[in-house]
């Protein structure tokens, strides 16, 4: 018997089966490789009645990639992404063994849990049961299950666009994670949609001086040099730009809290939304924060080289302005290397699959209320992006008042409350049926 979601009763266990399992393989991204996690996820599609492609990109750094059929193959197709990595974790700081798959006060623990094998489960968990219903999806849907994402996609989802672009032939429209989630604002429940993420910019400064003996005047001391440019880096604050996402974002958040909308005091708006605030805090402005620090070999040595590792995320729309301006923050004497950049993205918060969303999260939370945000950081989507593909982030969970959800995301005791993810499978259903 199926429920109103379109899901047979089974999915409620099967779902947090699905991830536990994914949690207990152990993708740590770069200590141990996403191969186990690949095939894995291939038995399950094959399962359902797919046949998926298992792609290395370098030794056990694996993809899977799979497309269901649909009623209409002449549709424009949908992309589902998630990636398999995780960031790697330290038992000794969690209350849990991270890749145990523990449930413990009504939440499934362990790495990965919110990032992001949730949203991959839940996807696996719709497929499969709709599969055993004999039930295929309104147009061809491919899912993606990648590597990397947490280092970049380097070897995941940006090695599968450059070589593989025929996999993902017809998808126009993707969703994937950090989106859908509920937040609590003054008792009301927002669920929160990316539309936008930040740009990449990882990047070195390098100051050079003249290499001596500590015990001697040096007035060219590379270390002196960098110091004062990371100070510099780390305590400028760069100015509020709104982006057309973060504010219709932040409106939402002032019609609950029944305050009119101020574009010169939305600081203290973000102040009271509660832990997702640091989030949305960032997407006011570009951000640069030093991350490491690398100098000198021996006590009494002065080096002649000092670098410093800065992680930067610019708005969509604003990385020269970025540049320029970190560049004169810096200043002359220090030189700016790029170690690694990607592109901002933003789409706006209308269409009909946006309207399968909204329809979607309100048929199982009356009360909800659907809102387009940035995300502060990065994902998948960027490269997908470059496909020309409108990407979402859609991997829905409800989600209780006082979690600190975003603070999960590479962070210790990382977990999920299980009701949110059978709230997910059901959100799901009743979205892939309605696109």
């Amino acid at each position: 018997m199926t429920s109103d979601s379109g899901l047979t009763h089974r999915v409620e266990d099967e779902v947090v089966e699905l991830c536990r399992d994914l949690i207990r393989i152990d993708s740590s991204n770069p200590t141990s490789n996403e191969r186990a996690a690949a095939e894995w996820v291939a038995e399950r599609l094959t399962d359902a009645g797919l046949t998926p492609r298992v792609l290395e990109s370098a030794p056990g750094r694996a993809s899977t990639v799979a497309r269901w059929a649909g009623e209409d193959a002449s549709r424009p197709a949908l992309l589902i992404h998630g990636h398999l990595d995780v960031v790697p974790a330290d038992a000794a700081d969690w209350q849990v063994d991270p890749f145990a798959g523990e449930i413990r006060d009504d939440c499934l623990w362990g790495r990965g849990a919110v990032d992001m094998k949730d949203m991959d489960a839940m996807a696996l968990a719709v497929v499969l049961d709709w599969a055993r219903q004999g039930k295929r999806p309104p147009r061809d849907v491919v899912l993606a299950f990648v590597a990397d994402e947490e280092a970049g996609g380097l070897y995941g989802a940006r090695w599968l666009v450059d070589n593989h672009a025929d996999l993902f032939e017809g998808c126009t429209e993707a969703i994937s994670e950090v989106g859908g989630f509920s937040i609590t604002v003054e008792g009301s429940r927002l669920y929160a949609i990316e539309t936008a993420e930040k740009g990449i910019a990882w990047l070195k400064l390098i100051a050079r001086g003249r290499a001596g003996h500590g015990s001697m005047l040096n007035d060219d001391n590379a270390v002196t040099a960098l110091a004062e440019a990371v100070a510099r880096v780390g305590r400028h604050k760069f100015p509020i730009e709104l982006t057309a996402t973060v504010e219709e974002f932040l409106r939402e958040i002032c019609d609950v809290l029944g305050i009119g909308f101020d574009p010169d005091d939305v600081e203290s708006v973000v102040a009271k939304i509660g832990p997702i605030a640091r989030m949305v805090g960032a997407t006011l402005r570009n951000t640069a924060q030093p991350t490491m620090l690398e100098a000198g070999y021996k006590h009494n040595v002065i080096p002649q080289t000092a670098t410093a590792y800065v992680d930067c995320r610019f708005l969509p729309g604003a990385e020269q302005r970025f540049q320029d301006e970190l560049a004169r923050v810096v200043g002359p004497d220090v030189a700016i290397e790029m170690v690694h950049t990607d592109i901002a993205y933003e789409t706006t918060f209308d269409g009909p699959l946006v309207d399968a969303m909204k329809d979607a999260l309100r048929a199982e939370d009356a009360d909800g209320r659907p809102v387009p945000y940035c995300l502060s950081g990065g994902t998948d989507a960027k490269h997908f992006a470059r496909l020309g593909i409108r990407c979402f982030g859609f991997s829905p969970l409800q989600l209780p008042a006082d979690l600190d959800f975003t603070g999960m995301f590479h962070g210790i005791d990382e977990r999920v409350p299980l009701d949110g993810l059978r709230f997910g499978a059901r959100v799901l259903s009743r979205f892939l049926a309605a696109t």
